[in-house]
């Protein structure tokens, strides 16, 4: 799949390095260019850098990985239509603080600057370090970490669990953007929890 990762965080690289390691064609881009990027590259197994524009009109996929105060630059970045785009930012502050997002869920706010994308919500609640080290591709499903997703397109959010059972971890869905993505905010039980299915099936159940 070719896999497009906006954002060169921590979230953003070390996704974009596990789905390289899967076998994916994977571009890495950033505000500041590809070129602030290549001394990084060799830690990705070969996935690529690009600009914002280029990474997402080659993706069959695309994984948001950008501060979520900045969100508004995605629209310089499209078109978005079909695309199936994965959320995977929280809605803090430049200080570290929770941003209010006007009884909507922070991915519905996601979801107005990225028009005609297949939204998912996915990737936010774990922390970057379990996300690195704790993935474990050769397990079964009930002994896995549970990556959480959510959203309204049924095939979409299949193509995210596929490459959450990857890369190691077990996916659960928690329903649709707005119900389920305010399950997966910062401050909910469910965020940076590590659980197996079990537990969060009994979580939200």
């Amino acid at each position: 799949m070719r896999i497009a990762v906006i954002g060169s965080g921590r979230i953003g690289f070390t996704v974009a390095g596990l789905f390289a390691r899967a076998g994916h064609e994977v571009q890495v881009a950033n505000t500041r260019g590809p070129e602030s990027l290549r001394d990084e590259l060799h830690r990705l197994d070969g996935a690529g850098a690009a600009t914002p524009a280029e990474a997402v009109a080659v993706a069959e996929l695309v994984l948001l990985a950008l501060p979520w105060r900045n969100r508004d630059a995605l629209r310089d970045y499209g078109p978005w239509d079909g695309k199936v785009v994965v959320d995977a930012t929280n809605p803090y502050g430049g200080t570290g603080e929770v941003l209010e997002t006007g009884g909507r869920s922070s991915s519905e706010l996601v979801g107005d600057v990225v028009p005609g994308a297949r939204l998912v919500k996915a990737f936010n609640t774990m922390h970057w370090v379990r996300l690195r080290d704790d993935g474990r591709p050769g397990a079964d499903e009930t002994e896995r970490l549970v990556i959480f997703l959510a959203g309204d397109d049924s095939e979409a959010k299949r193509a995210v669990a596929g490459l959450v059972t990857e890369i190691g971890f077990a996916p659960v869905d928690t329903g649709s953007l707005r119900t389920g993505g305010r399950l997966l905010e910062p401050g909910t039980e469910l965020y940076n929890a590590a659980l197996v299915p079990a537990q969060a099936r009994e979580l939200l159940s």
